[in-house]
């Protein structure tokens, strides 16, 4: 009965996922036909940021998907690291969006554009109402996963910067201040880049298979060290598959020669304190007797 109503949650979670993908491209093409239309940078730059968080929650929704595939021969691991790579190859295009939106907009400061801002504030009012609708779909499943939760957080942020599209579009029809167009085109520029920058570090990280964040790896060495039957560790690896998964792996050195069983009793303690303390739930710890320099060919 349990397992059943889990399987529908996370069916549901999926279903409005791929719904608001659907909605996202639709706001996406409407914000950048009034982009054109109306000559308006803010509204182009809101749709390329559209664009890319449709891509994101694409990627979500494939992730969500394939979340339970089986490993194979081929992929020992499974296929938790192609939205890692997609989220790469994502970050890069955003990076170079922003770059050219930069340059967009300097021009705009120095040669101001006539803009149409009632179509503006139209245009970015429907994007306003159509973020607004997906927060509310995946608001009640953004505690159901990590993905889920993301594209949940981009869909919020998408909603604040419609809102600051529309101010701007009402301030250059009320005021004629046509800087306020690539002022906020700047504005979400910087916002896009300091996300997109954040992203591809911590994949660029997760790729290079580096101490995950949050995690002392000292901290861990020392804590492994004061068990009593262990006499020191080494060869210690520590990694992360994907955004929420981490690897350990390490030699322990223990004190006395002992049975398999009171080995396994040891890997155990040692595993739980892992879990327990540093939420590592994947463990694989070789335990060797005499043998505590890491050189040591014989380790």
């Amino acid at each position: 009965m349990h397992n059943h109503s889990h399987s529908h949650h996370h069916t549901h979670g999926k279903s409005n996922l791929f719904f608001t993908v659907i909605l996202n491209i639709i706001i996406t093409v409407a914000q950048l036909i009034g982009g054109i239309f109306s000559n308006s940078l803010a509204l182009i730059s809101d749709a390329l940021h559209n664009f890319s968080d449709s891509v994101a929650l694409f990627i979500s929704y494939l992730a969500e998907r394939m979340s339970h595939k089986e490993a194979d021969e081929k992929k020992t691991f499974g296929y938790k690291r192609i939205e890692i790579l997609s989220a790469l190859f994502n970050s890069f295009i955003l990076i170079a969006v922003c770059i050219f939106l930069f340059y967009e907009a300097v021009k705009r400061f120095l040669q101001p554009q006539m803009i149409n801002a009632k179509l503006v504030i139209i245009v970015a009012i429907i994007g306003l109402i159509a973020n607004l609708l997906s927060v509310l779909i995946l608001k009640k499943d953004k505690d159901e996963s990590l993905n889920i939760k993301s594209a949940y957080l981009h869909l919020l942020t998408d909603t604040f910067t419609s809102a600051g599209v529309i101010i701007g579009g009402v301030l250059i029809s009320y005021y004629n201040f046509l800087w306020i167009d690539p002022l906020i085109t700047i504005l979400i520029g910087f916002y896009v880049l300091r996300e997109s920058s954040s992203v591809l570090i911590e994949t660029v990280n997760i790729l290079m298979q580096s101490v995950p964040k949050g995690i002392d790896l000292n901290k861990i060495k020392k804590e492994i060290n004061n068990f009593d039957e262990v006499n020191n560790i080494h060869h210690i690896h520590i990694w992360s598959l994907d955004d929420h998964s981490i690897h350990f792996e390490c030699h322990i050195d223990v004190k006395n020669d002992l049975k398999i069983s009171e080995i396994d009793a040891i890997r155990d303690k040692i595993e739980k304190h892992l879990i327990g303390n540093f939420n590592i739930k994947h463990t694989t710890i070789q335990a060797e007797y005499k043998c505590s320099h890491e050189d040591d060919e014989n380790c």
